[in-house]
């Protein structure tokens, strides 16, 4: 697992962009943390990575957003999703397999549905509110070898 302390959205952002450098699609970043921890700033840090310059923003009504870079974004909103029938609603178990990063945020409501190679990554407060603490504790799937 790998540990990192940002003092901005901006730092944030850029973590997100080295995260990104690192993505060759197909992978699963699921997002945890609560309200306001720079799980969308993480986000569009890792879009801009991804060469999608402007425009992210949480699809917290939408549920799903997709963006077009060196490798399609998927960026999903898991907030509202109650049941496997809306999770099934967002498209996510097709999206899985397209070759697209996914970026899930609120990935605590749908832990089950994650598949076990998915990077999970954790964003609490550090200790100031403009502090973020941020773990990153990667998965493989050992049927594969990885």
């Amino acid at each position: 697992m790998r540990e990192y302390k940002t003092s901005s959205p901006e730092e944030t952002e850029r973590l997100g962009e080295q995260i990104a450098s690192g993505l060759k699609g197909g992978e699963v970043l699921a997002l945890f943390g609560g309200m306001g921890m720079g799980k969308t700033a993480l986000t569009r840090g890792i879009a801009r990575g991804l060469g999608i310059p402007e425009g992210v923003s949480s699809p917290t009504f939408a549920l799903v957003h997709e963006y077009k870079g060196r490798v399609t974004l998927y960026h999903f909103d898991m907030y509202r999703v109650t049941s496997w029938d809306d999770l099934a609603s967002t498209g996510f178990f097709d999206d899985l397999d397209s070759g697209a990063v996914l970026v899930v945020e609120w990935s605590e409501n749908i832990e089950n549905a994650l598949p076990p190679e998915a990077v999970r990554i954790h964003l609490r407060r550090g200790e100031t509110d403009g502090e973020r603490m941020i773990s990153i504790e990667e998965r493989t799937d050992e049927n594969t070898g990885d």
